[in-house]
């Protein structure tokens, strides 16, 4: 009935009853408790607790109760803060910790009830009649086995949502850590340009001495220069903001050091739309644990047109019947069956499973447009900022730059205005951080689509003409910001 390997009867000495009972009734009893616990499931027979055949990987089980210790220098890279995430985030910890127990649902399934050990005494003026038996519920064929199934479906989408959980957490690494990095970029493009506006403020105010140029000069000199002073504070305050935030997805404490990010990688994709639709389509943990769900709801409905048959009973006991003039005993076998009368409730139990099925699918459907769009939405400003990179490293930026130094050339012979020098500033300051914004875009981009997707995707080289990062690249900061 169970289907599970029966171990060897084993005698117990002893009695239940106060009267003396004997050793051959105690063995049918022993029989029957031996019969129920060889229907046992795996974990209790084998002591390990664990779905046979299932490995869940270690590691961020308990790491996230604290914090470990993390030495990071100027040389760690985003490798390995996100190793460092996936092996400490209390979140993802979280995620496995209800993969590992829906892993334990099966075997509770697949097992049978407990037994049942009853004592009756009937006490009359001239006998008395005591009994004890043992009896155990049976389900229906196949009823346990689709209530494992049922948990099982279960335990693929947990594992599942703790697939989704993973590339969430690594999402999350590298936004942070790219946004660090675009403040330190920031920090020093809008730092070059406050030191060459405080050297045109010196230049301005010597050719003032000389008469060469007017106070209205040095007083814009003076103007622009307070600005950027002002931005370049600014962006140096955010950064214990940005920096919690890295921190956070590290399980680090808010207020704990992190060095400037010094590289990023441009890692151009070659992937169309519509391969990375099919990617999607393959590899999504989220549609995985949707399939997952619709699974459980079509054996849910086998399990609910299982109620239309009866459950079995079986029992055996002892009796044992005193009178004044001695006593006698036996012993006693039962069979029972539940009444499945009540038809109305049986319907709707499986009307039920099928409407809870109907939304699984529907819910799955929803889901995959949502994810479709998503990833043509997030392909589309990855491809933009790809163009932007290219616009800016290779166009924009370098004719700033050529722009700036003819600019304060002829503002030198006395061609152009002051006006005109700290246009072109402003133009190459603009140039500067759009090219960084770019770059930061593009690397928030890929990890997004990666992220929707659920896989890495292959990388290639850059070819000629991508965007290659601009001569005379400012040096990032190091330490504190004045």
């Amino acid at each position: 009935m169970c289907g599970q390997q029966r171990g060897p009867a084993t005698q117990r000495n002893g009695g239940i009853m106060r009267q003396g009972v004997a050793k051959r009734p105690m063995l049918v009893l022993g029989a029957l408790l031996v019969l129920a616990a060889g229907c046992a499931g795996p974990a209790e027979r084998g002591g390990t607790g664990r779905w046979v055949g299932t490995d869940v990987a270690p590691g961020v089980m308990g790491a996230a109760e604290a914090p470990a210790p993390a030495a990071f220098d100027e040389g760690t890279g985003v490798q390995e803060y996100i190793a460092h995430a996936l092996e400490h985030n209390p979140r993802l910890a979280a995620a496995l910790a209800e993969w590992q127990a829906a892993l334990e649902r099966a075997p509770q399934a697949r097992t049978l009830p407990d037994p049942v050990l009853s004592y009756q005494l009937e006490a009359m003026s001239d006998r008395r009649q005591h009994q004890v038996m043992v009896s155990q519920a049976l389900p229906w064929f196949g009823k346990l086995d689709l209530r494992a199934g049922v948990a099982e479906a279960e335990a693929e989408a947990a594992q599942q949502r703790y697939e989704a959980e993973k590339w969430a957490v690594v999402r999350e690494v590298q936004d942070a850590y790219v946004e660090y990095y675009y403040l330190a970029r920031a920090i020093a493009v809008v730092r070059e340009n406050r030191d060459l506006m405080k050297y045109l403020e010196e230049v301005v105010r010597a050719r003032y001495a000389a008469s060469a140029a007017g106070h209205p000069d040095v007083i814009r000199a003076q103007v622009e220069l307070g600005k950027l002073d002002d931005e370049l504070r600014t962006l140096a305050d955010s950064r214990s903001a940005w920096a919690a935030r890295l921190n956070a997805v590290l399980n680090r404490p808010a207020e704990a050091p992190l060095p400037w990010p010094r590289t990023l990688a441009e890692e151009p994709i070659e992937t169309s739309d519509g391969r990375l639709l099919e990617i999607l389509r393959e590899s999504n943990p989220e549609l995985k644990a949707l399939d997952a769900e619709v699974a459980r709801q079509e054996r849910a409905i086998r399990l609910a047109e299982k109620d239309y048959w009866p459950d079995l009973m079986l029992g055996a006991g002892y009796m044992r019947e005193q009178m004044s003039g001695g006593g006698e005993g036996g012993v006693m076998a039962m069979v029972g069956a539940t009444l499945p009368i009540w038809r109305e409730k049986y319907a709707a139990g499986v009307r039920e499973a099928e409407r809870q099925h109907d939304a699984a699918v529907k819910r799955r459907a929803d889901r995959a447009n949502a994810l479709a769009a998503q990833v043509a939405d997030a392909a589309y400003r990855l491809r933009d900022a790809r163009r932007k990179m290219g616009l800016y490293g290779n166009t924009l930026l370098p004719k700033g730059k050529e722009s700036l130094k003819a600019t304060e050339a002829a503002f030198r012979a006395g061609r152009a205005s002051f006006t005109d020098v700290v246009d072109a500033e402003r133009v190459l300051l603009e140039f500067q951080l759009s090219y960084e914004r770019a770059l930061a875009d593009h690397a928030q981009r890929l990890a997004e689509v990666e992220m929707l997707v659920g896989r890495a995707l292959p990388r290639t080289a850059p070819a000629s003409p991508e965007p290659v990062n601009p001569e005379n690249k400012p040096e990032q900061p190091k330490g504190e910001v004045p």
